[in-house]
């Protein structure tokens, strides 16, 4: 009776993973109470898994990859490669290694985040199109993670499980010599012949080109026979019965960004609206507010030079996903104006407040020079323009490596564990200013904490309850008449196929348990199979869903949900074929 509770709740945990319509922490969390409830966890053991040191390990690490980037090392690397020239093939060949070098050592997401800005700014210089670069550097964030222990968290959980078994981890390079001849196989690949695979789109790059927002633009004055004299902006907005935003309120050659909502308007006051054509004729009729031409957006008033437009693209995990402009607030709370959003290459620019935000999503905000970056950080975006090199963090490099390395040192001497080693540098980083305080929580991507620390009893409940060992069986059932190597490429490929509809941690948490038992059942070593789910979960190609990276990249490049397998597929395919001998090679059955 367990066995099927645990198989019906990872059945529902698998569809809910799917749908996508449910945030990947929180089907973590209904699969955890729905198990606890049935009483196959007990309530004492339901939260054990937050502290297990996987968790610890995947949090200190994010706060590592973050310090090191703040010291300056990724900004000249960044400077550096946009003198490489107008070749397209040594763009992508050129940027895919370096997001997969940085990608073994920090966040993939935060790899690839580094360098989406300086791709799209390398594309519209050489009038190449973004979306011939960005899936291929995203896809390379994959494969650089699977060479190291802290590439990516699915190697992180399984040498966790192997330190359960056997009572020794995969230390810091165990996964380098499997992992980095995959990897080096898959960059050459998307570099010199899966960018060709992809559709030809026509994704544009540049704020003025993918907008065109001054056309949406359009300044009003408030004259003595307006009907909305004397009335607040919420009641102009509201009587207006039409899409119209208000970007500013200019008073006495002073502006005022983002006007509350209560800021009552008077006589020669110049609002600044945002609509279309159509839709202005009859909010000019109903207000009878005096049309201003020019296009200045009163750029010669107080203030004015201090408004910015910044474009972003919305992270999966970024607390906007799932709700509108109207419902987050975003003037009133954060200080910002929505202008426009673009998705999948098509733009919106009117109803803007009625549109549901998704991952992938790029916005165009106005907001305060001084302000806009936090409030980006803030609301779970990442800028799509290039960064300048940050003034006085050169000089760290030297340190924050010291300490980094130092870490690294610690572990393979086995002076001290993963989670202990990497949780010190994390909090030195911290002491030393290279990651203000302020940033630590903001930097740590607590979805994916909350979901390994919800996802570990569930998968220990399939291990106990003997539903690991019942999949085992019938895997090894399948293959009576085939040798072992062929047992292990099945367990590959199903890891494969996992990792491309559920979050990879999640994929390796249920996979481990089985592929353990399939090893058990053949007399063979654990290490071999522990690394095909390790290299398996990591190969996420075939959807935009399946890894934050290839949704960051869905909209700046314009992508549709089938082009992702137009090169995914035989990338995971020459995977398999290289992936099964060097991990034969290096780690015999």
């Amino acid at each position: 009776m367990d066995k099927i509770i645990v198989f019906s709740t990872l059945f529902v945990l698998l569809g809910l993973f799917a749908w996508g319509r449910i945030r990947h922490d929180f089907v973590a969390l209904i699969g955890l109470f729905i198990l606890v409830i049935a009483g196959i966890i007990s309530p004492t053991e339901a939260f054990t898994g937050f502290g297990h040191p996987a968790v610890i390990t995947v949090a200190a690490v994010l706060i590592i990859g973050k310090a090191l980037e703040n010291s300056g090392l990724v900004d000249i690397l960044g400077k550096w490669v946009l003198k490489i020239g107008k070749n397209l093939v040594v763009q992508i060949l050129t940027l895919s290694f370096l997001v997969a070098i940085a990608s073994a050592f920090i966040n993939n997401v935060g790899a690839l985040a580094i360098m989406m800005p300086v791709a799209i700014l390398m594309a519209k210089k050489s009038g190449n199109s973004a979306s011939s670069i960005l899936m291929p550097i995203a896809f390379a964030s994959l494969l650089g993670g699977m060479t190291t222990l802290i590439g990516t968290p699915p190697n992180i959980i399984i040498a966790t499980f192997r330190a359960e078994e056997v009572g020794k981890a995969f230390n810091m390079f165990s996964y380098t010599p499997v992992g980095l001849g995959v990897a080096i196989v898959g960059v050459l690949f998307i570099s010199l012949l899966g960018w060709r695979l992809l559709p030809k789109r026509s994704s544009k790059t540049s704020k003025e080109e993918l907008f065109n927002i001054d056309d949406y633009i359009t300044e009003l004055k408030v004259t003595k026979d307006s009907k909305v004299l004397g009335k607040s902006i919420g009641e102009v907005v509201k009587k207006a019965k039409s899409d119209v935003h208000i970007l500013g309120l200019v008073r006495n050659k002073e502006r005022i960004h983002a006007p509350h909502d209560k800021q009552i308007l008077k006589v020669r006051d110049v609002i600044i609206v945002q609509t279309d054509s159509d839709t202005l004729k009859s909010f000019i009729a109903n207000t009878q507010l005096e049309l201003l031409g020019g296009r200045q957006f009163r750029k010669d008033a107080t203030g004015s030079k201090d408004i910015t437009i910044s474009e972003v693209v919305v992270k999966d995990n970024s607390p906007l996903v799932g709700r509108t402009a109207t419902s987050v607030k975003m003037r009133s709370t954060y200080g910002i104006n929505l202008l426009a959003i673009s998705r999948r290459d098509k733009r919106i620019a009117s109803r803007l407040d009625k549109i549901t935000f998704r991952g992938g999503d790029v916005l165009m905000l106005q907001g305060r020079t001084h302000m806009i970056e936090d409030v980006i950080s803030s609301i779970g975006c990442l800028p799509l323009v290039q960064r300048g090199l940050r003034i006085g963090y050169q000089k760290r490099i030297a340190f924050s490596l010291g300490i980094f390395i130092a870490a690294i040192v610690l572990v393979l001497t086995g002076l001290l564990q993963v989670q202990i080693a990497f949780s010190i540098a994390a909090v030195i980083m911290v002491l030393s200013g290279l990651l203000p305080i302020k940033e630590i929580y903001s930097t740590i991507d607590w979805p994916i904490i909350v979901l390994l620390g919800a996802m570990i009893p569930v998968g220990q409940s399939l291990e106990t309850t003997g539903g690991a060992n019942l999949i085992a069986s019938q895997i090894l059932h399948l293959g009576n008449n085939v040798p072992p190597w062929a047992i292990l490429t099945v367990v590959l490929v199903i890891t494969m196929f996992l990792s491309d509809i559920i979050n990879n941690a999640a994929t390796v948490v249920l996979m481990a348990p089985v592929a353990m038992n399939v090893a058990y059942g053949l007399g063979t070593s654990l290490d071999p199979f522990l690394m095909a789910v390790a290299v398996g979960g990591s190969c996420a190609f075939l959807t935009p869903i399946g890894h934050q990276s290839n949704t960051l990249v869905m909209g700046p490049g314009g992508y549709k949900f089938s082009d992702y397998w137009r090169m995914g597929l035989p990338l995971e395919i020459l995977i398999v074929l290289f992936g099964v001998p060097l991990i034969l090679l290096f780690w015999p059955l």
